[in-house]
């Protein structure tokens, strides 16, 4: 068997599992009297987030690629984005999320370097809106990390924001350049010949961010609409369960998780998204039913996309190219 098709497996098999662990230790003898209410309609309206999102998605890389000064179709766009999710549930810490973009925006007749810089790029727009909401978010929901005033966390979202756009600021100088070099010194010279290389990513992303701006707060536009539409999956699905809730506060939440689950060490986030969502949601969800609402996200933002993607992935580039680079 192949080492694809192993990983495809035991990718199966954990999600399996952990579905089944989220399921079972949150229900209790409530649970079915709650599902009864459910409303089948949140579902659909799920769905139609879902597609809005990856439709904003799609449309910023789009953009992106044109600030590059190169050229991808809509259809080469989507085939970026499921991408993505497919390589990104198959790898630890979601790595292969990236190695999947470069490649099919290779595909897309993108050169490589450009291609590097775009996938950067496109991760540090989604991740800045998403540390801007930080201080907000933390000053009023202090209830997230309990026994930490809301001005504290506040005070130390705020320093986080400041402290990376003084970094995002010092690539624009060489004052990282000569403190690499020192900090290097001592490595290998592949191990060196790696980090510059995630540097020079990193920096030429930083220099695409500000070369154009009308552009990329285009892009920033695209992909807030893109986040808060595939965020509002939740409490959708929190209304069909036929909860009053604040809608701010749970996309607040979102947020949180989101950021948590970009540093996540499993395959696509698999049992810390589950794991953080019971313990973020749990208060807002009738009795027994958080563990059912946390895999029926999972389903519909991470487990539809995924298919989609093994779809574009074998369609485009064959099993047999997969089996031996995955």
């Amino acid at each position: 068997m192949t080492k694809f098709y192993q990983r495809l497996i035991l990718l199966l098999l954990l999600v399996a599992a952990i579905s089944s662990i989220a399921i079972y230790f949150t229900v209790d003898i409530h649970t079915l009297r709650h599902l009864n209410r459910f409303q089948p309609w949140s579902l659909v309206v799920a769905l139609i987030l879902l597609a809005i999102g990856l439709y904003f998605d799609g449309l910023r890389l789009i953009h992106l690629v044109q600030i590059a000064s190169e050229k991808i179709r809509f259809i080469e766009a989507v085939h970026v984005v499921f991408g993505n999710y497919f390589l990104a549930l198959l790898t630890p810490g979601a790595a292969g999320g990236a190695v999947a973009q470069v490649m099919f925006l290779r595909r897309a007749g993108i050169p490589i370097g450009k291609a590097s810089v775009l996938v950067v790029v496109r991760t540090l727009v989604s991740i800045f809106f998403l540390l801007l909401c930080l201080p907000v978010i933390f000053y009023y929901d202090s209830s997230i990390l309990p026994g930490i005033s809301e001005n504290v966390l506040a005070i130390i979202s705020a320093v986080l924001v400041v402290i990376i756009v003084g970094v995002i600021g010092l690539f624009r100088t060489s004052v990282l350049n000569y403190l690499l070099v020192i900090f290097t010194k001592r490595f290998s010279h592949n191990r060196r010949r790696r980090i510059f290389s995630i540097y020079r990513d990193v920096r030429g992303a930083v220099f695409m961010l500000s070369s154009d701006p009308i552009s990329m707060c285009k892009v920033l536009g695209e992909s807030i609409i893109s986040l808060l539409a595939l965020y509002s999956i939740v409490p959708v699905l929190f209304i069909g369960m036929g909860m009053t809730i604040h809608w701010p506060q749970i996309i607040g939440r979102m947020i949180v998780l989101n950021i948590l689950l970009y540093f996540a060490p499993t395959p696509g986030g698999s049992g810390i998204a589950e794991g953080g969502f019971i313990f973020l949601f749990s208060c807002f969800l009738p009795s027994g039913t958080v563990g059912v609402v946390a895999v029926v996200w999972r389903i519909i933002v991470e487990y539809l996309p995924f298919i989609v993607g093994l779809y574009f992935t074998i369609k485009v580039f064959g099993q047999s190219i997969w089996a031996k680079n995955i």
